[in-house]
């Protein structure tokens, strides 16, 4: 498998199937039932991806129990966390499609250096992000018009963040090899794994248990870092039992600018994509922030709660990749419509019915989070014109998915960053001085809406009209 140094690495240009290969395949996603395998990659993400979540639904209930000062410097830090996860997400979703690719032409040897150079290629962002961060924290939050007496919160919290930030890329690179070869079991043991020391230490080191007096702010930060850490030694383990193995021996005398070039040609893109919609959150929580410290915590409080409300959009949006990547690079290009079809059917589903529950019970879950009557009326304002626009969301985020998969990602960054910077933005811009925070809110709806209807007419255009074996009209 190795490329030595006699025998120069074959170049890794994804677009050409191997002459030969005596090794039994390992795109399993290529055979059997597409739904069968959307629910059995799906199920496991959706508890991997709700046990993410609800990290920051924890966080924000043990920080809410600080006062509500706390629970506005983590609203204006949740933006920012996520849009740098996003950027991870991004670097995960390129090494998923290059790996499921390669595996569906039956190439593991591409798919073995990809997925090794892909870890390093992760954690090496982690660090570079991680030190952007660290230097730039008080510009960030001041151009968010975060106010001066919450800034030490907020340091208190982002440094040990922004150190302990390659941890959260390294697991990042782990999982997009896991997910690439259709084990997204092993992904979900990692987030739960990473989740449930987070849940055992938040209490512990936010405010005091067990005889140990707790941290604040700070706390929060160090469960994170804690639980990471947790998290790496459980991918690293989890991929030694893999099909395709941690060797990062194999890329002693590999050529690593092709699958360089193959991995950042999907995760450049779909960084940007991913990060777009958090950084347009940032700046709607900059004008938020106008109205008023209740606003931002309410609007931080119920955007956490609406995460999780969308996890199994969120999981879909991850396991679709690999169904489709591997179908579409074995040719199977009926299966992945097929895919992506069933899909979308589920996203309106679970969509429009997840509406209606946040919508009827917004009171009452806002009163899990603070008993602040103006907070919670800003929560509750919040999920009665947000939430309509779930289904849109969950339509974006698969559609993004598919179309990393098949290797445009280029088109879903077009996508979103014309939903954000062209839809939400200028909305929230134009009506926030007549409505309020209103306005914010309906802004985010119709970003959504703009964003079901070009995913929808984009998958159709890729996956219909200009794919491989269909004749152009």
């Amino acid at each position: 498998m190795n490329d030595n140094a006699s025998s120069p690495a074959a170049p890794d240009t994804g677009s050409e199937k191997p002459e030969s290969s005596s090794a039994p395949t390992s795109a399993k996603l290529t055979q059997g039932s597409i739904t069968g395998h959307l629910v059995g990659q799906t199920l496991p993400a959706i508890i991997g991806v709700a046990a993410i979540m609800s990290i920051g639904l924890v966080d924000a209930y043990f920080i809410g129990q600080l006062g509500s000062e706390a629970l506005a410097a983590i609203s204006f830090i949740f933006p920012i966390t996520v849009a740098l996860s996003s950027l991870g997400v991004g670097v995960m979703v390129g090494i998923n499609s290059v790996v499921a690719r390669a595996l569906g032409e039956e190439d593991t040897d591409r798919a073995a250096r990809r997925a090794n150079f892909g870890i390093v290629f992760a954690v090496g962002t982690g660090i570079a992000l991680g030190l952007a961060l660290f230097a730039l924290l008080d510009p960030l939050f001041m151009l968010m018009n975060a106010p001066d007496h919450l800034l030490p919160l907020i340091r208190t919290y982002m440094q040990p963040f922004a150190l302990g930030f390659p941890l959260i890329l390294a697991i990042m690179g782990f999982n997009g090899v896991l997910r690439g070869q259709g084990e997204a079991r092993k992904t979900s043991l990692v987030s739960i794994t990473y989740a449930a020391v987070n849940w055992v230490l938040d209490p512990i080191l936010i405010t005091g248990a067990f005889g140990i007096e707790g941290l604040g702010i700070l706390g929060a930060a160090y469960a994170t870092i804690i639980g990471w850490a947790f998290g790496v030694v459980t991918a690293a383990v989890l991929m030694r039992k893999a099909a395709i193995p941690l060797d990062l021996s194999l890329l002693k005398d590999s050529n690593l600018l092709d699958p360089a070039k193959a991995i950042m040609r999907v995760a450049g893109p779909a960084a940007f994509s991913n990060s777009i919609n958090p950084i347009g959150l940032s700046i709607l929580t900059a004008l938020i922030a106008l109205e008023g410290e209740a606003a931002v915590a309410g609007f931080g409080a119920a955007g956490r709660l609406q995460s999780f409300a969308t996890v199994p959009l969120l999981a879909l949006s991850g396991s679709i990749g690999a169904i489709v990547g591997q179908n579409w690079g074995a040719r199977e290009y009926g299966r992945s419509r097929s895919a992506a079809l069933y899909a979308f059917g589920f996203c309106i589903i679970w969509g429009l019915g997840i509406a209606i529950a946040m919508v009827s019970g917004g009171e009452f879950l806002a009163y899990l989070f603070t008993d602040d009557p103006d907070v919670v009326d800003e929560f509750a304002l919040y999920l009665s014109i947000a939430a309509w626009g779930y289904a849109g969301f969950g339509l974006l985020i698969v559609a993004n998915g598919i179309l990393n998969a098949v290797d445009k990602a280029s088109f879903a960054l077009a996508q979103s960053a014309v939903r954000v910077f062209l839809v939400m933005l200028p909305a929230a811009w134009l009506l926030v001085g007549g409505w309020g925070s209103a306005a914010i809110y309906t802004a985010e709806l119709a970003a959504n809406l703009f964003g079901a209807v070009t995913g929808a007419a984009l998958i159709y255009w890729v996956l219909v009209r200009k794919a491989p074996d269909k004749t152009p009209a």
